[in-house]
């Protein structure tokens, strides 16, 4: 899935790096040396916590306006993307045996051309699932 929110960063006081949160998601915080650092690491936060949030079926918040936001003076707000798709593609990618039942005459075929049908599945549902989440947004 593919979610947009916007996430705050603050200078930290000692004038070295800065503080990032996405106020919709609870617990969302981290920091980074520099601001681009901040922008890297909200943007993993905000994945790592949307993943977690789809696997346990917890309700995920709309995001704000950034018009309704409170914004600290000296605060920035930007947009922030997180593809969870993408993320557990980078993130999650043990692999775990699956039995199939195919036909005998595609086992034969599919032997005949080499053709990996682990291979074939893992692209295919990874396909199916970016089109879904496209069509969920």
């Amino acid at each position: 899935m593919i979610y947009i929110y916007t996430a705050l960063f603050e200078p930290k006081e000692n004038g070295k790096g800065f503080y990032a949160k996405v106020p919709d998601i609870p617990g969302c915080v981290t920091s980074g040396k520099d601001l681009s650092d901040a922008i890297e690491q909200i943007t993993d936060a905000l994945n790592g916590g949307l993943v977690v949030a789809e696997d346990e079926g917890l309700d995920i918040p709309s995001p704000s306006s950034q018009n309704s936001m409170n914004i600290p003076a000296g605060a920035s707000c930007s947009f922030i993307k997180a593809d969870t798709l993408a993320y557990r593609a980078r993130i999650d990618n043990k692999t775990v045996r699956k039995n199939v039942s195919l036909p005998l005459w595609m086992i034969k075929l599919a032997d005949k051309y080499n053709i990996n049908c682990s291979q074939l599945l893992q692209e295919s549902l990874k396909n199916m699932f970016e089109k879904l989440s496209k069509t969920a947004m």
